[in-house]
């Protein structure tokens, strides 16, 4: 077993640890990596405060260097700089994983943290941490053009956005409306712009109106006015919904246009519409997770081409707590991530 030290959750409630940990030993096609920038999702939070699984070390979008290699290892070498991101194996062989759709494996992927390592059977541990070790497959080349800390988020929220966009056709010709201003709606605002869309932004705060214009929206609707949303009626070809909170997705319905579709990224538990809504208009609700390797890659690739980043507060390791607590009050613009090399 190797180890190395991390910041560990021992209970819902306390602060987080900084302890060693260990391990798994290099298999033949595994990387070890040491960590350099990790970032913050709002996940993070909720497995530290719901997850019995304890003790957990959480972290799931981050970037690194190769330290070491299996054996078997054939596309990186010691040195390179490489992103991970929240999926790190999968059974190989279903009818998803034969598509790249990993995320979607029908055996359940296994996740950077809080998984089931599907040979040895421990639990895995996540990047808030010195070395992390995976299966090279899962495992990116990092942008050459980017900024590495600006990179790691793109490895959650920036996946998590892309795949739908891409989906449904996002383009020249398109309105796409993104809710929500977070680390995940400001990247899908990047995203839609880049892809020739045009990009409206749906949002209760009028603060941030200037900030989407900044990065790319074309429009701003004031979600919490309804003779706003009233005038939206029949217009978006695609709604990508990351609002994380609870609500309501009837005016989302109603501003589609025919065929239509509302994806539904943020919250994913029980969604409350009306159903004359979706009927009219022949609309559709969707959802989606992550993305697969080839998902991913192509994202990264984009990313490269037109310089895109998320927008980040890059903190030392040790501010964790104050990562944390800020980011559930909401108090960040756009994405924390950890210095991991600022202990």
């Amino acid at each position: 077993m190797r180890q190395t030290t991390a910041y560990v959750a021992l209970s819902a409630d306390e602060p987080l640890t900084r302890q060693p940990i260990h391990r798994r030993d290099l298999r033949d096609t595994d990387v070890a990596i040491d960590v350099t920038f990790c970032g913050v999702c709002h996940s993070d939070l909720n497995e530290i405060h719901r997850s019995g699984n304890k003790p957990l070390v959480v972290g799931h979008e981050f970037v690194e260097v190769v330290s070491a290699r299996g054996t078997g290892v054939t596309r990186f070498q010691i040195g390179d700089p490489v992103a991970v991101g929240n999926i790190v194996d999968s059974c190989g062989d279903c009818s998803m994983c034969l598509r790249g759709q990993e995320n979607y494996c029908e055996q359940f992927p296994t996740l950077t943290y809080g998984g089931t390592d599907r040979i040895d059977g421990t639990t895995t541990q996540g990047a808030f941490a010195d070395e992390y070790i995976a299966d090279e497959k899962f495992v990116y080349p990092l942008p050459d053009r980017l900024d590495p800390a600006g990179v790691a988020p793109l490895m959650c929220a920036g996946a998590t956005v892309w795949e739908p966009l891409v989906r449904w056709n996002a383009g020249p010709g398109t309105t796409v409306g993104i809710v929500g201003l977070g680390g995940l709606g400001h990247l899908g605002v990047k995203f839609a712009h880049a892809l020739g869309a045009h990009v409206v932004l749906f949002t209760t705060s009028e603060q941030k109106a200037a900030g989407a214009i900044s990065l790319g929206a074309d429009e701003v609707v004031i979600s919490a006015d309804p003779a706003a949303m009233q005038k939206q009626a029949n217009r978006f070809d695609l709604i990508i919904d990351t609002a994380s909170a609870p609500h309501d997705l009837t005016p989302y319905i109603r501003a589609l246009a025919l065929d239509g579709t509302l994806c539904a990224v943020g919250a994913l538990g029980s969604m409350d519409f009306d159903p004359i809504a979706l009927l009219i208009g022949r609309k559709s609700i969707a959802s989606a997770g992550s993305a697969g390797t080839r998902g991913t890659q192509a994202m990264l690739d984009f990313c490269n081409e037109h310089g895109i980043t998320a927008d980040v507060e890059v903190l030392p390791a040790s501010d964790v707590s104050t990562a944390l607590t800020r980011l559930e009050r909401n108090d960040v613009r756009f994405r924390f991530v950890l210095d991991m090399k600022t202990p």
